[in-house]
């Protein structure tokens, strides 16, 4: 049997953690303002704080690091039940994805006043602005223009550069600074679509067990084009 012959060896498929720790945060313009809210905490200037920014920008990771910090209680924002309200008379909440479909209005806006009247805090995360979230509830939306806004804005070079560097060092992979930057200026300038293009580009180079250049690189990028706009 010779090599033309053999099956094409593929890697293990590894399970790789991205790191989500206050120390794996790359802070740059684009989100300063949102990593300060996290780390002002308890000092909030209102008790419901709204965390706004375009999708894979990085919300959940300031979530996840402010839930760590201040032992949160996470609720679905399509499921407030009492649970939750119960667990705002004691301290802080977190409800992700507030202007998705499906919002349960009138829990959040009974967990908004449990909140207030308990002194506690509230954290919502949403890609939009309050007022564009189509609440039909007038008590909510009131209630919802009361609260304070930190956005996270769409990311810059630096952020995309640095988030780039994480991402590949989360998968034990160095890559040189020229791939660096042809991926910033290559790539969708968005963090989720930046982590599929780095798994890919992991994927590609472990497969064929080469190096990873910017040819590689530019050769992944064309393939999740190709796939989107399939």
């Amino acid at each position: 049997m010779n090599d033309e012959t053999l099956p094409r060896q593929l890697p293990l498929a590894l399970v790789h953690g991205e790191g989500r720790s206050r120390d794996d945060l790359v802070i740059t313009e684009a989100n300063e303002q949102a990593v300060a809210l996290i780390d002002s905490w308890p000092d909030w200037p209102a008790p419901v704080m709204i965390l706004a920014g375009p999708p894979g920008s990085g919300k959940s990771h300031l979530a996840e690091i402010w839930c760590e910090e201040s032992g949160a209680f996470r609720v679905r924002h399509d499921r407030i039940g009492q649970e939750a309200i119960d667990a705002a008379s004691e301290g802080p909440v977190l409800v992700e994805d507030a202007d998705s479909p499906g919002l349960d209005e009138t829990g959040l806006f009974h967990l908004i006043n449990m909140v207030k009247s308990s002194g506690t805090q509230l954290l919502l995360t949403a890609r939009k602005f309050a007022g564009a979230w189509g609440v039909e509830l007038p008590d909510l939306a009131s209630r919802l223009r009361a609260a304070a806004t930190v956005e996270i804005h769409e990311p810059d070079d630096h952020l995309l550069a640095g988030v780039i560097v994480k991402l590949f060092a989360d998968r034990q992979v160095v890559v040189e600074p020229h791939v660096v930057q042809f991926l910033v200026r290559r790539a969708e300038r968005s963090l989720s679509s930046m982590r599929e293009l780095v798994a890919l580009i992991d994927q590609m180079a472990m497969e064929r067990k080469a190096k990873i250049t910017r040819t590689l690189a530019a050769e992944a990028a064309a393939i999740l084009e190709q796939r989107r706009s399939g």
